[in-house]
This record gives C-alpha cells, structure tokens and sequence, in this order.
C-alpha cells in the first residue's frame, strides 16, 4: 500500500477516505489488504468505495444532483 502510517489516524477524515478509496478503485490495494493494514471492518471499507462511485458518477453527469 503506498499509504503509509506514519502515526495510528485518531480519525478518518474525507481527504483520507478519499485516498484509500483511490488506491482501491486504481487496484493499488485491495478492500482485504486496506482492512488488515488499517484495522477496519471491511463492511466499513466497502461503503466508502460505494460512496466514492457514486459521487464520482454524480459528479460526471451534466446536471449533477444536489447531494448534501
């Protein structure tokens, strides 16, 4: 995984979340390794990538939804 952990994350911020999801959809990492690495239950993990395609779908579409 080439995020590293330089310190244990007291919190996942968005900007993070966004990061791990990344590397996971560009096939970098995978929701298993991401889980051990991180000590996330995958289940958790696989609503970020869902939440991250479908914002990034909203974003490309010509009259983006208001998503709030």
């Amino acid at each position: 995984m080439s995020m590293t952990m330089e310190e244990e994350f007291k919190r996942w911020t968005a900007k993070r979340k966004a990061a791990l999801v990344t590397e996971i959809i560009q096939g970098k990492t995978s929701i298993a390794e991401a889980s051990l690495a991180f000590d996330i239950p995958p289940s958790e993990i696989e609503e970020w990538v869902d939440e991250g395609r479908k914002g990034l779908e909203n974003a490309l579409r010509a009259k983006p939804l208001d998503v709030k």
